[in-house]
């Protein structure tokens, strides 16, 4: 079995890191840069940067805020918003990101997945699925959850795993900040639909939400959250200790 990954996620507003629910009514949390080195030192095995609204206010992400968090980060780095084009890729990635989210230009463009896993390797790749669900169908959104693209999600992430997407964070708008657990349904057809790396984001609230995750779902490879982390609600070592405790490998 391969080992599991506990990923916090910092979701960047004019250099801040902010915290919603429902991708709705951000308030602020706290510097990305202290964040990123108290996750560094605290047990995370990964770390995610996401500029939240780059892509709604159409600009690039912020390079310089990116820089000063990813010299503070020794554990790998994931960073999206904005991302449209490969110079994006490039910037990015000359900052300090060890991998790309790319999400709202890939909606653009999906031939952006490809090009780029050409480039860089489908591991520097990561497809972020923004979903909800409209009618009983599950639907991408794009723009940091504000645009209803009209596609249905599992069919454009096959999509994009098929055009080089290295990994998926599915990210469900429906349990994002609601604290009640993750998403399963959602992230059970991922599963069953891509053989890349899946990580989960959005509802967790307590330990047992990841502890039932990766039970329930053992092929989902991360679990990925935000606010639990950042207020102290949830431990990152404690976490980890009480998955495997349940049996589950972790980092």
């Amino acid at each position: 079995m391969i080992t599991k990954r506990i990923i916090p996620c910092l979701d960047v507003k004019d250099g801040r890191v902010v915290k919603g629910v429902k991708f709705e009514g951000l308030s602020d949390v706290s510097s990305p840069v202290e964040l990123a080195e108290y996750y560094t030192k605290n047990g995370a095995d990964e770390l995610v940067f996401y500029d939240i609204t780059a892509s709604a206010e159409g600009r690039t992400l912020f390079t310089d805020i990116l820089r000063q968090t990813a010299s503070r980060v020794f554990i790998p780095l994931t960073v999206g918003g904005g991302i449209h084009t490969l110079e994006d890729f490039d910037r990015v990635l000359k900052c300090g990101a060890d991998k790309v989210s790319v999400n709202s230009g890939a909606i653009r463009n999906p031939d952006l997945i490809r090009q780029a896993a050409l480039r860089y390797g489908s591991q520097c790749v990561v497809l972020s699925a923004d979903v909800k669900r409209v009618d009983g169908q599950f639907r991408v959104f794009g723009r940091g959850g504000r645009d209803d693209t009209g596609m249905e999600a599992i069919g454009w992430i096959k999509r994009c795993v098929e055009l080089g997407a290295g990994e998926v964070v599915v990210n469900s708008i429906d349990t994002d900040g609601v604290k009640e657990g993750f998403d399963l349904e959602l992230l059970a057809a991922v599963c069953a639909a891509v053989k890349v790396p899946v990580i989960a984001s959005g509802g967790a609230g307590k330990t047992e939400d990841f502890v039932e995750l990766f039970q329930t779902l053992p092929g989902v490879d991360a679990g990925l959250a935000a606010s639990v982390f950042h207020f102290g609600e949830i431990a990152i070592p404690q976490l980890k200790n009480a998955l495997r405790q349940q049996g589950i490998l972790m980092r």
